[in-house]
């Protein structure tokens, strides 16, 4: 599918609170046929989301240890984490170190997972990913571990008032280029 037949497609399902500030912009190599050409998504007429670019005012990971440290990712720990942390200690851990032992076992996970997306995004190229929006539910692209699929569904008109209230949880896990989307979009229900 050529790029202006992709980007009225993405254009058409944006959000109507959106539209005029948000803009996909692509760049093109001319000479180069074999280059694959990047998108910038831009809001309000400034590159918020270019990827892998250390121009970006939005915060890249290096390490898993980046991630353990950010105040701004929040992983919720269950009951039933702790247990099993309590069952695999055989009852040798106090009371008050099980909470903190199943939210480091749960954040090394989320770090390792989430180091990966970023890696698989700095690879892949916009308008497969695009494709492959289009062709997915919006429910299957919001719970996907591919960042950019996550962004798309966020600026996306389907995705409503009360849908976008009851992620406020687990958008908290998510890339901080997620939770930029998501606070846009909050910003304008």
């Amino acid at each position: 599918m050529s790029w202006s037949k992709l980007k009225q497609q993405l254009e058409s399902f944006l959000s109507p609170a959106l539209v005029g500030r948000f803009e996909y912009r692509p760049t093109g190599y001319r000479y180069l046929p074999d280059k694959a050409g990047l998108c910038y998504i831009a809001v309000d007429k400034k590159n918020i989301f270019n990827m892998r670019d250390a121009t970006t005012t939005i915060k890249w990971y290096q390490s898993d240890l980046e991630i353990k440290n950010d105040p701004d990712i929040q992983v919720p720990i269950s009951d039933a984490e702790i247990d099993a942390v309590r069952k695999a200690s055989n009852g040798n851990v106090p009371e008050e170190r099980l909470a903190v032992i199943a939210r480091g076992r749960k954040i090394s996970t989320h770090a390792k997972q989430l180091l990966s997306a970023q890696a698989s995004l700095s690879k892949s190229n916009f308008v497969t990913v695009a494709n492959t929006f289009l062709s997915l539910s919006i429910e299957e692209s919001i719970e996907s571990d591919d960042i950019l699929l996550n962004i798309l569904a966020l600026v996306d008109r389907r995705v409503g008032k009360k849908r976008i209230l009851n992620m406020r949880e687990s958008v908290k896990a998510k890339h901080p280029i997620v939770q930029y989307f998501y606070e846009l979009r909050l910003s304008t229900l």
